[in-house]
């Protein structure tokens, strides 16, 4: 088994094409998009994904794209800054400390590490396989049908290879009651080492500073949409301005105009993906269309982590011993994740002001203690 193809330019897929290319593989990359995203929430490289960049030489230019964030700010209705709470750091095995990054970043910063040693194809798509004992025969929208060993769909919660090679969004995508929407400020903030994190009952208003911008990122509860169409920007902003467009508090009304009018606007439910297995034959899944708890299970580094993993599995084994070597192993890693979820959303965006209040109660009281040790 030689050619692989992968789909999805994101985090997963990059990061899988460099390891493959480094084991003697010929990854293939395909992805729908033009290019890369221009925007993206902050997303930290931590836990197993840290040595897997490390190994790929990607630190330096990491550090250089990283966040200038150190502390979350809460700002209450009136706009009054509140508790300051340090953000937390770890080290690698190696000495390195987490790192947060915008994901669009990181997203560039591991496709530059691998697009010398893999073919990139953008603005195209899977449209049908059909696999065989030895292979997988693929169509796509624009580009001639091709044959490879293996197809890896690293291509998100909405997963075009999810769909066609073990079934529909719907039976396998675990709404879980929350959604999120991004899009760059537009302007510099007062103070680039704090994340403002304003909260409504089941609403959160942040802006995030980066390097030379920061992001507006607006989460709040809701239940499923039938139907919901991840592409269909409209009905996002609908959504949005349902959600945010009574609260005339703090700044609300002036960013949430920022995102009725921004052409940058990212949005998507926070959902969990669960599937009883992430491979059928010779097609398998990776990141986010394999095991997803978006926004609230560390998504971008268990995506490279598990691409480190399955490109390690699949050097060392047939395939099918690979795949299943790859999946027992990185399932202990997304499992844990996945059962924090529903934590991780009630502390991040409590249904009530009281819920708030215990909230903020309980970060000023960790505060109080952390200084005390």
């Amino acid at each position: 088994m030689r050619t692989v193809l992968i789909s999805g330019a994101g985090v997963a897929g990059p990061t899988l094409a460099f390891w493959l290319a480094r084991a003697g593989f010929q990854p293939t990359v395909v992805e729908r998009a033009q290019g890369q995203r221009s925007s993206g929430n902050p997303v930290d490289v931590r836990g197993p994904a840290l040595p897997v960049a490390e190994q790929m030489g990607v630190v330096p230019a990491l550090r250089e794209a990283a966040t200038t964030v150190t502390a979350m700010r809460l700002i209450d209705s009136r706009g009054r800054r509140g508790a300051r709470l340090p953000m937390p750091s770890s080290r690698s095995a190696a000495g390195t400390m987490e790192i947060e990054v915008p994901r669009a970043d990181l997203a560039t910063i591991l496709y530059a590490a691998a697009r010398d040693h893999a073919e990139f194809v953008f603005d195209d798509t899977i449209t049908a396989m059909s696999q065989d004992p030895d292979g997988v025969d693929v169509a796509f929208e624009r580009g001639e049908p091709r044959r490879f060993d293996l197809v890896v769909g690293a291509d998100g919660l909405h997963s075009t290879v999810r769909r066609l090679a073990i079934g529909h969004e719907q039976d396998f995508v675990r709404h879980l009651g929350v959604y999120v929407a991004t899009t760059p400020l537009g302007e510099p903030v007062d103070h680039p080492d704090e994340a403002l994190m304003y909260n409504a009952p089941g609403r959160l208003l942040s802006v995030h500073p980066s390097r030379d911008h920061a992001l507006l990122a607006f989460i709040f509860r809701g239940g499923a949409v039938p139907g919901f169409d991840h592409r269909d920007t409209a009905a996002h902003k609908k959504m949005l301005l349902d959600a945010y467009g009574k609260d005339r508090l703090w700044r609300v009304p002036e960013f949430l105009d920022r995102a009725r009018a921004s052409d940058d606007l990212y949005f998507d439910s926070v959902s969990r993906v669960v599937l009883p297995s992430w491979s059928r034959g010779r097609i398998t899944l990776l990141g986010d269309a394999a095991a997803s708890v978006s926004l609230f299970g560390d998504g971008s580094s268990m995506a490279m982590a598990g691409a480190r993993t399955l490109a390690g599995a699949l050097g060392e084994a047939d395939v099918e011993t690979a795949l299943k070597r790859y999946e027992a192993e990185h399932r202990r890693r997304t499992d844990t994740k996945g059962r924090a979820a529903r934590f991780a959303a009630a502390l991040i965006v409590p249904s009530t002001r009281p819920g708030i209040a215990v909230r903020n109660a309980a970060a000023r009281m960790a505060l109080r203690g952390d200084k005390a040790a």
